[in-house]
């Protein structure tokens, strides 16, 4: 078993997501004693925007690229090649501002590509990197869960699904900033949570 973690907060460390991150991987290596892990801090080691030099290098034969833009466009191969190669997938994500973390955002444009992790069929589109088991560890400040406030589970539910990862497990630690007693019983029901879905 090839396990990978994102570590998507702006703090490479102390961020309340990545402790539960490291708690889901833990817990998975606890059942998997053989599995390999692989991390990836996106605060880090921040993964280039997807900006107009980008878009132009990806959208550029590559027989045709220029050294800069091959260069660019390796960056994003690299991102893909190892999403490709793993059996399950951490993230850890804090909620900034009710969304996602840009850090997050940059790395799901950079594995998002036609015709590599989806593509369009008559029916419509079909995602690529399918087989895959995903949990997503959410730390927020407040209390959010089932709430119109959350626009995290929603969009990644979908950009996830949409690239073929649909078997995703969600994992809350809410109320963290609301005192100590609120953020020590969110963090423990979430580590109870956690010994739940991997048993």
């Amino acid at each position: 078993m090839k396990i990978l973690q994102i570590n998507a907060s702006a703090r490479s460390a102390g961020a309340n997501s990545t402790r539960l991150a490291d708690t889901v991987t833990a817990r998975l290596l606890a059942r998997n004693p053989n599995a390999v892990v692989e991390l990836r801090d996106l605060a880090s080691h921040p993964h280039p925007v997807l900006d107009e030099p980008a878009l132009g290098a990806l959208f550029t034969p590559a027989d045709q690229r220029t050294a800069e833009q091959s260069a660019r466009v390796a960056l994003d191969d690299a991102l893909i090649a190892q999403v490709q190669s793993v059996d399950a997938i951490v993230l850890g994500v804090p909620m900034y501002n009710f969304g996602v973390p840009v850090q997050l955002k940059t790395w799901i444009d950079a594995i998002a590509r036609a015709g590599v992790t989806f593509h369009y069929t008559e029916k419509g589109p079909e995602g690529l990197l399918k087989g895959k088991k995903v949990y997503v560890a959410l730390a927020r400040g407040g209390l959010y869960r089932d709430t119109p406030a959350d626009s995290q589970v929603p969009y990644l539910k979908s950009v996830l699904g949409f690239l073929g990862m649909t078997d995703v497990e969600f994992i809350y630690a809410e109320g963290l900033a609301m005192g100590a007693e609120s953020a020590s019983k969110a963090f423990a029901e979430a580590e109870a949570q956690i010994e739940e879905l991997i048993a």
